[in-house]
């Protein structure tokens, strides 16, 4: 699965190479981005980070008729300290712009797709965005991992790394992520099992941020996994298969953080 992401942004890197031997230069972002890892671990936070997510290869069309401004605010409305959105195009039918539609809102923004290239993490700065994703397993070469973990925080984005396994995890530790999502989905079944949270949350260090990913749906899930020591709680097809995904944040929370 995530070798048919990385052949869908080949296009998009193509394109990036073709602007930047063309003299082009993203112009970053000149307002403040919110921190996002203080967010997830502030007093008082939510813990929750809601997604605006219009699509996905498991379940197809989610939610389109939904804006990222409409979902967003209602999501804003409802507590989440934080907002996913998705930019990836041909699975997930997002774009980089929603970024900027849902800037106003104040509340930190990770951006999520699949990011391969330096020159991606370079677009990113030109949007509001406050964190990116990395994925552990789109990396053959930790080096590679590396290097863009670096250059996201010399670009001041906070850098997400995502991992499946233990393998996972003892990369993403040797970078000296401090981010660090754990994310349920077995990409080859695509199904979701809530243990590997569980059980890889054991191994949380002083310093580390933790986000559980993937298959969270109800209040007790969200209990549970705050109770095992996430920080923060990452959500989406939940929320977008409301009709209205404010409200499926607040009936899913309860009310309560």
């Amino acid at each position: 699965m995530l070798e048919k992401f990385r052949l869908a942004k080949e296009a998009e890197v193509r394109e990036l190479l073709r602007l930047r031997d063309a003299g082009h230069v993203h112009t970053p972002w000149g307002r403040p981005r919110p921190g996002f890892g203080a967010a997830l671990t502030r007093s008082g936070s939510s813990g929750i980070i809601a997604e605006y997510k219009r699509a996905s290869p498991s379940k197809g069309d989610i939610n389109v008729s939904v804006t990222p401004a409409e979902a967003c605010a209602g999501y804003a409305k409802a507590g989440a300290c934080a907002l996913s959105i998705l930019t990836e195009s041909r699975y997930f039918k997002g774009d980089l712009s929603f970024l900027a539609e849902v800037a106003g809102l104040g509340l930190p923004l990770l951006r999520k797709d699949f990011i391969i290239h330096p020159l991606q993490v370079e677009a990113t700065t030109a949007t509001p965005a406050s964190a990116i994703l990395l994925i552990v397993r789109m990396f053959e070469d930790l080096n590679n991992l590396a290097t863009l973990h670096t250059l996201c925080l010399k670009h001041g984005l906070e850098p997400v790394v995502e991992v499946f396994d233990e393998r996972d995890l003892d990369r993403a530790k040797e970078i000296g992520s401090t981010i660090i999502q754990v994310n349920n989905r077995d990409l080859d079944t695509l199904t979701t099992d809530l243990g590997r949270c569980l059980d890889m949350v054991r191994r949380k260090e002083e310093g580390e941020i933790w986000i559980g990913a993937s298959g969270i749906a109800t209040f007790e899930q969200v209990r549970e996994l705050k109770s095992a020591g996430l920080d923060a709680l990452l959500i989406g097809t939940a929320l977008m298969q409301h009709g209205d995904p404010g409200q499926g944040l607040a009936a899913l929370t309860g009310g309560r953080s």
